[in-house]
């Protein structure tokens, strides 16, 4: 049997190219597995190469003479210079907190919706079910005062939905108040005494406790700022001071709220909330020369005024 060249090539190519994948087989089957799977089990971590990867990959050198070894050698090479370190994720924190997801608008349910206030006022039994149902579904701390208006409706199902919802959040609010006010007694946690603040005051505001409950959690409010204003009273925003004011003014505690007044006036004169806050105060006091004065002092900055500023302004103008 005479072979010309060109065959003779093509047979030592073919005999090479399998002995590279049996050597490869062997290697990595009897070899590299065996030690990849002691290493794994002291680390308790998977074993991606076993040996049916690596019968796929000598098969495929078998298959693919030349082409198939320099593949995977290629691909070996480049794994070695570019991805030769591990990637280090101790200090990487994944917190879905800080994901915010944003949905479609349902525009057929957004079509079919009326106010609170107004399916309570109409006795409208079914709009006023479906009011509740999406409310449910969405902020519920931000809507407690329009959830405690639906409690003495006669619809005893919805009735039932806001006592429940108004229950189950102010319970929540109570024992994660109290659980963050417990920590911000000591020094090392006083960073977490604004976050409280804000917290407390976004329920506080839509006044859905009892008259003696609101008045306790407002001076649970007040403390609260004193301690931070004690130790780090630049840690405290205008709009802080203006919670903290607002809560005590509903309370009539009108000597707490003057204080507080002037350390906002203090801290931030050039802020809209160290006017309006005095304002609602000489209001509530009935002191008309200060209410007046300060007034007037407003009209004369240049700060920058909300819509309901420039209705008290045009109407004591």
């Amino acid at each position: 049997m005479n072979l010309t060249r060109d065959e003779w090539i093509f047979l030592i190519v073919l005999v090479v190219n399998a002995l590279i994948a049996i050597l490869y087989l062997l290697w990595n089957t009897v070899i590299i597995v065996s030690a990849k799977s002691a290493k794994s089990r002291k680390k308790e971590e998977p074993l991606h190469d076993n040996r049916r990867t690596y019968l796929i990959r000598f098969l495929i050198m078998l298959m693919c003479p030349v082409i198939g070894p320099l593949f995977f050698l290629l691909s070996h090479v480049l794994y070695l210079t570019l991805f030769w370190s591990q990637v280090d994720l101790d200090d990487v924190v994944f917190s879905k907190e800080r994901v915010r997801i944003q949905l479609k608008a349902d525009e057929e349910r957004e079509r079919n919706m009326v106010p609170l206030e107004e399916a309570i006022s109409v006795n409208d039994n079914k709009d006023l079910r479906l009011v509740m149902m999406n409310m449910l579904k969405g902020d519920i701390q931000n809507s407690l005062s329009s959830i405690a208006m639906a409690l003495n409706v006669e619809d005893s199902e919805s009735s039932h939905y806001a006592s429940s919802v108004l229950s189950d959040e102010l319970n929540d609010f109570r024992m994660r108040t109290q659980k963050m006010y417990m920590e911000t007694q000591s020094k090392e946690n006083l960073d977490q005494a604004g976050m409280l603040m804000d917290y407390m005051n976004q329920v506080l505001k839509q006044r859905v406790f009892s008259h003696m409950e609101q008045k306790r959690f407002t001076h649970m409010l007040a403390e609260i700022a004193e301690r931070l204003y004690e130790n780090d009273p630049g840690k405290i925003t205008a709009y802080q001071y203006e919670g903290v004011i607002l809560r005590l003014l509903e309370i009539e505690d009108h000597e707490s709220s003057e204080i507080w007044c002037m350390r906002l006036t203090e801290q931030y004169p050039d802020q809209l909330p160290a006017y309006t806050c005095r304002l609602k105060l000489y209001f509530r006091t009935k002191r008309k020369k200060e209410f007046f004065e300060t007034f007037h002092a407003l009209k004369q900055s240049d700060v920058v005024i909300d819509n309901e500023t420039l209705e008290l302004i045009r109407l004591f103008s």
